[in-house]
């Protein structure tokens, strides 16, 4: 039996995404406030025992110039990955939904391991294909990342588990005096800043302020500015983390290019770390990743910054789309 989540529902299923070891704050309708041009429908499948067994949540817009919508469940479903029956139920409640919202594709980029070949087979037996891309950055979200699995492991298990100049690297910032404090909405303009001077070194662009601080109200508790400080008190580094059920996401870092010699960015990622170990998370996640390990990538750093504290480097199944309107999905991809 599935249903439509409600008001009065809601704490019901932000309980079972919370609790669940596929859940992820993708699939929370808190993520969805940070979205307000989508429009959010979740989709759950109950037991015989009328609890909820499984569930997919949906980011629903309007694509230009085509008048059609694409139904995107970031991260979704949430469910035990081999259980045929509860995943075809959604299945067929999400075709429903597309109906009523005149999608022309139902999307979804598991949070599922590329190695669970029954679970691509399951996915193509109900009709979803792979969406081919790079391995760099070209997905709506990464297909390649970096996690570093807990498993009740201490704070010091997990420090002597970093490589032994990264160890060094946080040690040494904690020695020159840099300090990370967990801020406010009041620091904010110095993150975007400081977003601002690494997109531009970097080659990306950058979000404005207001989507950071919107983060910090809509996430509520679940998000955590983390500020770097020299030691005359001036903002050098940030992070912006997300912790839902039991993980902690590294969503957002930045730099300045003065003191880099002080190593803020590996005390950040420490505190972040610190921060998943002190709320019993099984994981925490560092996120993106170039796909291609190469050391002339120019995204290799990235890589091999991520890789010194020792977590596991991870391939999803990656973007899956289900079609409905070939000729619509066709403009679309190639318009």
């Amino acid at each position: 039996m599935t249903e439509l989540i409600q008001e009065s529902t809601l704490a019901e299923y932000e309980a079972f995404v919370q609790s669940h070891p596929k859940g992820h704050f993708a699939q929370s309708s808190l993520w969805a406030k940070q979205k307000p041009a989508w429009k959010w429908r979740a989709i759950v499948s109950r037991g015989a025992d009328g609890r909820i067994r499984g569930s997919i949540a949906f980011l629903i817009r309007t694509m230009p110039y085509i008048h059609k919508t694409m139904l995107y469940a970031c991260r979704g479903p949430v469910c035990d990955l081999d259980d045929r029956e509860t995943f075809g139920e959604l299945v067929a409640a999400a075709r429903e939904l597309a109906k009523e919202y005149k999608a022309y594709v139902i999307k979804i980029d598991p949070d599922v391991p590329v190695e669970n070949e029954d679970f691509r087979r399951m996915l193509e037996d109900f009709g979803f294909r792979t969406r081919h891309g790079g391995k760099n950055f070209e997905a709506i979200q990464p297909k390649f990342v970096f996690r570093l699995w807990l498993n009740g492991r201490t704070e010091d298990e997990l420090m002597a588990s970093f490589h032994q100049k990264w160890r060094y690297n946080i040690r040494l910032a904690q020695k020159k005096g840099v300090e990370v404090r967990i801020c406010g909405k009041e620091m904010v303009p110095a993150f975007s800043e400081l977003m601002l001077t690494t997109g531009v070194r970097d080659g990306f662009v950058t979000r404005k302020p207001e989507y950071f601080a919107n983060m910090l109200d809509n996430l509520g508790e679940h998000a955590r500015l983390y500020m770097a400080f020299d030691p005359e008190g001036a903002p050098i580094a940030g992070t912006l983390a997300i912790h839902y059920g039991d993980k902690v996401w590294y969503l957002y870092g930045a730099s300045s290019n003065e003191h880099r010699n002080l190593m803020p960015n590996y005390l950040l990622q420490w505190r972040m770390i610190q921060w998943a170990v002190e709320t019993g998370c099984r994981i925490y996640d560092f996120r993106g990743v170039s796909g291609n390990v190469s050391e002339d990538n120019p995204l290799y750093g990235l890589f091999r910054f991520k890789q010194g504290f020792g977590g596991d480097f991870t391939e999803f199944v990656g973007e899956m789309d289900l079609v409905l309107s070939p000729a619509v999905y066709w403009a679309a991809e190639h318009g």
